[in-house]
């Protein structure tokens, strides 16, 4: 039974891969294990590959390095690579707010950390990690380790993912908690709180459907290429229904509209009220019923699969005039946006054609909507994006004051790269897209890798640091910064801001970029204002995070 030994406690190629593959499929086996509702997740890879290490199943450390980082390249790139096109537009109107918010609750955990630094005399690099589980955010882990790896070399750096294991069970309870705390506080009735939501709050960005009489004689007896430059509005006038003849057509630039005309127009929720006061007024007119107007028309949705036409204008397709047809909404990573002429198009993205049959289905040729062309992965991109994400991660910065350069590192660096590929690459010809299967594959893979090696070197001497070495109190510390900053910002939120319950939950949750807790707020919410909220402010937070974490590694050691 030598052998069995050898697998188990040895080493070699074998030994490695078994290893790995255990401490994973064990980890996300407990990961499905809920208490109270509340999970850890894949984060229990990282418990069990301190058991199995504290019991003597150890790998070489160059290997665990490797597999390490590796791991932590290829989660915080999907990351980039999903919330990219995001990124930009959830810093402007709206989200303003919820990210400067987000900001604070991140700059006050780093603030709260570093005073029970100076206070507890606990070492820099150890209270990192106390910070990052504390926040429950792992790629701001990786990247203090890296920061600390390059600027001690050969120093020994495991009491960083000792403090995040130790802190990282109760920042998940914590964070949950004090969502709770927050209806506790205001006494929040969750179906006032509902009934007080204006949809406004959930969709301003997104595209609806309005049906309106033009009644402004200003505009009677011009096109609808005319009246699109007399307001500054996002808008799409789909259809018209001509009120002489009761004819019903697809809007082109050359349609004419007069008095009493009845208009179907897509248009962002926020320019609704300026745009039914410029044409008009708002009829009580559904969809269905604009179907039985115009039956020779059909409305298709149409994938855009053709390489060419990434990062091209909409308006330059001339699809209007070539074959009488109206794009009116662009559905893009599960969001409506207003097809504008000026809308860079990308791969995967699902246009809404509306026309004649043999309109549309040639439509359809140009377009592509090929799912073939879709399934398959795009991995030149991946990997230039990983090549310039860690040559840029490499790149030394020096700032006054720090006597060591500051590096983005194998976390920032393909981050960055990853949400500018994402955003502008398409503009460039660049063709990013991956599933969304793919991606999570891509992702899940990476956290996993980089869970398992973090467990797996960090396993020697853990029970020794609880037990002896103080490691208690960490507990306490990781509390404290996980929960006072969202109660502030929380409070300052809600008195000041008047930001509803539900999209709070989601900004709380965000700004930890913690899945669990944005469970917990959409099971409370019974609506999508937690994911909205979520979403605004998880690209930013995790961007600060990373950064944070480096940052005060550099600064304060």
């Amino acid at each position: 039974m030598e052998w069995i030994e050898n697998l188990f406690f040895g080493g070699g190629v074998a030994h490695t891969i078994l290893l790995i593959a255990l401490v994973i499929a064990v980890g996300i086996a407990l990961g499905k294990i809920k208490v109270a509702g509340i999970s850890l997740g894949v984060t229990w890879i990282l418990f069990v590959g301190i058991a199995l290490s504290h019991f003597g199943m150890r790998i070489d450390p160059t290997t665990l390095h490797f597999v390490k980082e590796f791991g932590l390249i290829l989660f915080v790139y999907s990351i980039g690579l999903q919330v990219g096109p995001s990124f930009f537009s959830s810093l402007k109107k709206g989200g303003l707010t919820l990210n400067m918010l987000a900001t604070a609750i991140v700059l006050l955990g780093v603030a709260i950390a570093y005073i029970l630094h100076v206070i507890t005399e606990i070492p820099t690099e150890t209270m990192v990690g106390i910070l990052s589980g504390a926040v429950t955010n792992t790629p701001g882990l990786g990247a203090a380790q890296q920061a600390f790896t390059d600027m001690r070399p050969g120093v020994d750096a495991s009491s960083i993912p000792l403090g995040y294991a130790v802190a990282y069970p109760l920042g998940v309870i914590g964070i949950i908690v004090s969502i709770m705390a927050m209806r506790l506080f205001f006494r929040i009735k969750l179906d006032k709180e509902a009934a007080a939501v204006n949809s406004h709050d959930a969709d301003d960005a997104g595209a609806q459907r309005i049906s309106i009489v033009l009644e402004n004689p200003v505009i009677a007896g011009r096109t609808v290429g005319d009246i699109s430059g007399l307001i500054d509005r996002t808008f799409v006038i789909s259809r018209v229904c001509h009120q002489a003849d009761g004819r019903t057509e697809i809007a082109s630039n050359n349609t004419e509209l007069n008095l009493g005309d009845k208009l179907f127009v897509i248009a962002a929720h926020k320019d609704e009220e300026a745009l039914v006061a410029f044409l008009g007024h708002k009829l009580d007119m559904d969809f269905a019923e604009w179907e039985k107007l115009d039956s020779h028309f059909i409305s298709r949705r149409v994938m855009i699969t053709k390489p060419e036409l990434n990062g091209k204008r909409l308006g330059d397709l001339r699809l209007r005039s070539t074959y009488g047809i109206n794009i009116t909404r662009v559905n893009r990573a599960g969001v409506d946006l207003v097809a504008t002429r000026n809308l860079h198009l990308q791969m995967g993205d699902r246009v809404t054609v509306v026309g004649t049959e043999n309109g549309v289905a040639e439509a359809t040729k140009v377009l592509g909507n090929s799912m073939r062309r879709l399934r398959e992965p795009n991995l030149i991109p991946i990997f230039i994006g990983i090549f310039l994400g860690v040559l840029l991660g490499s790149l030394p910065i020096m700032l006054p004051g720090i006597p060591q350069p500051l590096k983005l590192g194998l976390a920032g660096g393909p981050l960055i790269v990853s949400i500018l590929i994402s955003r502008f690459g398409p503009q460039y010809k660049v063709v990013t897209y991956t599933t969304m299967s793919a991606n999570l594959m891509l992702r899940e893979v990476g956290i996993a890798l980089f869970l398992a090696g973090v467990g797996l070197g960090a396993g020697e001497g853990f029970v020794e640091t609880i037990v002896d070495g103080g490691g208690y109190k960490w507990i306490g510390y990781g509390v404290i910064i996980t929960m006072v900053p969202l109660l502030i910002v929380g409070i300052v939120g809600r008195l000041f801001y008047k930001i509803n319950y539900f999209t709070l939950s989601g900004l709380m949750a965000g700004s930890m970029t913690d899945p669990p807790a944005l469970a917990y707020s959409n099971g409370v919410a019974g609506n999508d204002l937690p994911s909205v909220g979520y979403a605004t402010v998880y690209p930013l937070t995790m961007f600060l995070r990373i950064l944070t974490a480096q940052l005060l590694i550099l600064f304060a050691a």
